[in-house]
């Protein structure tokens, strides 16, 4: 190749092909944003409608944002001439070695995904689960937060709740409440029924249908045991449960029904 002997050769071998590419790679850019920006809006629309999280719907807003511009700024420098073989090499061992070093947040990433895909709890739901339990203030992409009975603020790792038993104690618009009461053997059986019957009649949050179970259960060592099973709303359980307790001490108290409790006889065997 001959060196350019005048402005004309310049621009022809230089100026004018590299302006060329300057000027493909930014219509590459704008258009390529330009495009993103619509798919990125019918995707917000499809994941809407869907009735996803936001905040998963954000979320992947923003990974496919990264996504789309990163793809954008490699063919718009594809078309200046660079070699973006080595860099696209670069960007997937970066990516490897990121991913191997945050193992652990990943798991926590993807079980935050699928917990606010699946919905097994809510915002506001009473659960129980990876040994803590409590009320779900916030459920976040790598931890869930907890407010227990006492306002104490417990953060869980999304990892540790997925792979684990969740029990939900608010799925459900019911439940029922299964209490065990025992009563002398010199006892009157019908009598003690017929007191807790009265108590849970007179109780407007117990429900008629299903009816609540009054059964005798077991004939104890020192009691005879009843399963009393009434079925409330999940938001009245622990009222009704604690309330009902307390009239039942009470009035087995006015009836002189005896509430026996575990006691020891001890003998003594005196030596001369």
């Amino acid at each position: 190749m001959t060196e350019p002997s005048n402005i004309q050769d310049i621009l022809n071998l230089y100026i004018i092909p590299w302006g060329i590419n300057i000027i493909m790679a930014l219509a590459i850019f704008v258009i390529g944003r330009w495009l993103a920006g619509i798919l990125l809006k019918l995707t917000d629309k499809m994941l809407q409608k869907s009735g996803m999280d936001k905040m998963l719907v954000d979320f992947v807003h923003s990974i496919l944002n990264a996504l789309l511009l990163l793809f954008i700024i490699i063919a718009s420098l594809d078309q200046l001439g660079v070699d973006t073989t080595s860099f696209i090499a670069l960007i997937g061992a970066a990516g490897l070695a990121i991913g191997l070093a945050l193992q652990g947040s990943l798991q926590n990433f993807a079980s935050g995904v699928l917990l606010i895909v699946f919905r097994p709890f809510k915002v506001g739901h009473f659960i129980e689960a990876a040994g803590v339990s409590g009320v779900v203030e916030e459920i976040g992409i790598f931890s869930t937060r907890l407010k227990t009975g006492d306002n104490r603020e417990i953060i869980v790792p999304n990892g540790a709740i997925y792979d684990g038993t969740i029990t939900n104690n608010s799925a459900r618009d019911t439940r029922r409440i299964d209490m065990v009461f025992g009563i002398g053997y010199d006892d009157d059986i019908r009598q003690a029924k017929t007191i807790m019957q009265s108590l849970l009649d007179a109780d407007e949050r117990v429900f008629k249908e299903p009816a609540a179970l009054i059964a005798v259960a077991e004939l104890a060592d020192s009691s005879v045991n009843f399963n009393v099973r009434p079925w409330v709303k999940s938001s009245d359980y622990w009222a009704v449960k604690f309330d009902f307790t307390e009239k039942l001490k009470l009035a087995f108290d006015d009836a002189g029904i005896s509430i026996p409790y575990p006691q020891m006889d001890l003998h003594i065997n005196k030596t001369e």
